[in-house]
């Protein structure tokens, strides 16, 4: 214990080929070194959680591990703020900045949904901030957000509108795409990103391997039918290969594709209003449930982390309620 020690670090260092390669180096330092202890030697403790140097340091720290659509989002929400405060720094922003940025969402005819959420981003950075370090309040704590309706009813298809969806369908891809979107409640992320290794025969049915939010893995039971179609429409593709490939690029389909497919499928059916991949989503979990699915069982299907979650699908469609004993 009374010698120098030697410290081993990984220096993440950028390669063409996948992105960052780890490369160990080894150090033997003086007491001036960062890395060097010596007999009798007190290391200060931290002061703060991280070194944040900039706004955008921040940023990238806050949005760390977040998948490239939720950073695309998020960066968006909070490009919006730094616009409306324009060359103030992020540490000199008060409460009266944060109040005036939600006023002027609201006086400019924002959605309460869009107004909710790009304060909702705000408020989770300003926290971020605070708890690292970089700022010296967390203004945004005591924000309120605005009350976003629940339309997730509006949101839910049919059965019926479902099947019409799937049953004009033109296309052989498109119409199994939509049918394993309503069978799997597969996020349209999930969808996008399959190979067939994904699948695998479970007796007379599949089963399929589903990548999910926070890196989870979920596995979820496909009907027999639907199985048989993904095997004649795999033909001789190898295991590496997409299983829905783009037509207009190379390898597989792209989200923005899919919610395409699924909203021109809608407009051909005759539905009302924007038809996105989640309304199928949505679907799965209230038909599930109405046909007496346990909410358990639909949870770990869709890959919800709280039952609640699942629960809004009762309380968006529920079989029974006070009216219908009333004497009409």
């Amino acid at each position: 214990m009374g010698d120098n020690v030697t410290y081993h670090r990984y220096n993440l260092k950028q390669s063409p080929s996948c992105g960052y390669r780890r490369n160990l180096f080894s150090k033997r330092s003086t007491l001036n070194s960062m890395l060097t202890r010596t007999p009798g030697a007190v290391i200060a403790p931290t002061t703060r959680l991280a070194e944040v140097n900039s706004t955008a340091q921040l940023i990238d720290l806050w949005l760390h591990g977040k998948t490239r659509q939720s950073q695309r989002a998020y960066r968006g929400d909070i490009n919006c703020f730094l616009a409306f405060v324009e060359t103030k720094p992020l540490p000199q922003v008060t409460l009266n900045d944060v109040q005036a940025f939600a006023d002027a969402l609201a006086s400019q005819g924002y959605s309460a949904a869009t107004q909710n959420r790009r304060l909702s981003s705000l408020k989770s950075l300003l926290s971020f901030g605070h708890r690292v370090g970089y700022l010296p309040f967390n203004v945004g704590a005591s924000l309120d957000t605005p009350p976003v309706k629940n339309t997730l009813a509006e949101r839910i298809l049919t059965e019926l509108e479902v099947m019409t969806m799937i049953a004009l369908e033109p296309c052989e891809r498109n119409k199994l795409l939509l049918r394993f979107l309503y069978a799997s409640g597969a996020r349209v992320s999930e969808t996008s990103s399959l190979r067939w290794r994904d699948f695998k025969p479970v007796e007379d049915r599949g089963q399929v391997a589903l990548y999910g939010k926070g890196g989870k893995t979920r596995y979820v039971a496909l009907p027999a039918s639907l199985w048989k179609e993904l095997t004649k429409f795999r033909g001789d593709a190898e295991q590496d290969d997409p299983v829905f490939r783009s037509r207009k690029f190379a390898g597989a389909i792209q989200p923005n594709q899919v919610r395409r497919i699924i909203e021109i499928a809608g407009e051909r059916a005759g539905i009302e209003g924007k038809v996105s991949p989640h309304w199928f989503r949505h679907s799965h979990a209230s038909h599930a449930l109405d046909r007496g699915a346990p909410v358990q069982l639909v949870q770990a299907t869709l890959g919800h982390a709280s039952v609640a979650t699942t629960s809004r699908y009762l309380h968006a469609r529920p079989s029974d309620s006070s009216a219908l004993y009333l004497p009409f």
